[in-house]
């Protein structure tokens, strides 16, 4: 299984944790038991807002096993981990573990205290979450990824890592050998199975489009003038679609996280292209002029068929899918029977769409047909 990763921009960092995982002059590996206890995590910063939990220190958890796990709301890897550790908390939390979710954000709309709230809520989290909204605790661990897990003794002692999806049963193995270390007699269930069939060992994950970012910081426009940075203009979308690019029709404004949609239409000729390679594809929007915005979603310049929806697309009276972006969140548009190259249009009449970035998901169950054999990358 492939550990797919988010990652941000270089952060200040403590150098026992850092040099630890070699975090310092390299990439490090994506998980690992490390083979002596390591450094002690920094303290959490104080003045932050603790939801599930009244304020947790370091000093306060010492004997017990602690799990400290990077997440974002919108971020799909980090989703896809959330049951895993809802599960864990559930079974471990009267153990002897303690789950602290720390939620940082990649987009200035996620420092929004109701916003995670509403995500917590909604992803039925019950162990203590603490809104890092200005990286004070992300910068003192000197973390990079999302979703990245640091799992410490009960001695206060780095003991695993993980970062991106998978190794589920290597990280739960390694949370029942600390809590056995503490009580030899405890009483422990065998490790979960994988609650996905693509968790599954032999998987086949496909070469997949990489995350596509939207804002001009990141993102790769394809049409020939590129960015209009800062500003709004009219774009023209010069069809020949390459994988791996965005292409604008119509008016948008482009910022450094998004772009937006900046006029309003009588029909839905304003519009966002993509073609892409996988299996499901998701997208973080915004509904920014503040009020819900209808996206018409079409792939191959046809409706999605109902055998490739993604579980937020709707269908109107008639036969049109669409999105009904009503919050800031990772919206889940496709979800194709088959892997293969679509092309993707994202098309709205209403002004205020904000679009920051595309997810794409390529791995199969092992037992599952994955449609024609892949186009090579």
């Amino acid at each position: 299984m492939f550990a797919f990763i988010r990652r941000t921009r270089s952060t200040l960092a403590v150098p026992g944790l850092a040099l630890a995982l070699g975090l310092l002059g390299g990439a490090p590996l994506s998980a690992g038991e490390l083979p002596e206890p390591g450094p002690r995590p920094p303290e959490f910063a104080s003045g932050l807002t603790w939801l599930n939990s009244s304020p947790l220190t370091v000093a306060g958890l010492k004997g017990k096993v602690f799990l400290v796990d990077f997440w974002e709301y919108t971020c799909v890897n980090c989703i896809r981990t959330l049951p895993y550790l809802s599960v864990w908390h559930d079974r471990y939390a009267g153990k002897g573990l303690v789950i602290v979710g720390v939620h940082t954000p990649e987009f200035a709309f996620a420092k929004n205290l109701e916003n995670v709230r509403r995500a917590v809520k909604s992803f039925e989290l019950k162990y203590p979450i603490v809104n890092d909204a200005e990286y004070k605790i992300w910068n003192s661990y000197g973390n990079r990824y999302w979703p990245a897990k640091f799992l410490f003794d009960s001695q206060g002692r780095l003991r695993y890592y993980h970062f991106g999806e998978g190794a589920y049963g290597d990280t739960e193995q390694a949370i029942q050998k600390l809590l056995r270390e503490v009580d030899e007699k405890v009483s422990l269930p065998p490790v979960m199975e994988p609650i996905r069939g693509e968790d599954k060992p032999g998987a086949v994950c496909y070469p997949v489009t990489p995350e596509l970012y939207a804002g001009y910081l990141r993102g790769v426009m394809g049409n020939p003038d590129g960015f209009k940075k800062d500003e709004t203009a009219v774009y023209k979308d010069p069809g020949n679609y390459q994988d791996g690019s965005l292409y604008l029709q119509g008016q948008w404004h482009s910022g450094p996280e998004s772009l937006r949609h900046a006029r309003a239409t009588e029909q839905a000729t304003d519009y966002l292209a993509l073609r892409y390679r996988a299996l499901e594809v998701n997208c973080v929007l915004n509904p920014e002029g503040g009020k819900p915005v209808r996206v018409v979603v079409t792939q191959d310049g046809k409706p999605v068929a109902a055998a490739d929806r993604g579980a937020d697309l709707r269908v109107g009276p008639g036969g049109e899918t669409y999105l009904l972006v009503d919050e800031p969140k990772m919206y889940r548009i496709i979800k194709n029977a088959e892997f293969g190259t679509h092309d993707l249009k994202l098309a709205c009449a209403e002004e205020g769409l904000g679009v920051y970035a595309f997810t794409f998901v390529s791995c199969v169950a092992p037992d599952r047909p994955a449609g024609a054999t892949p186009p090579a990358p």
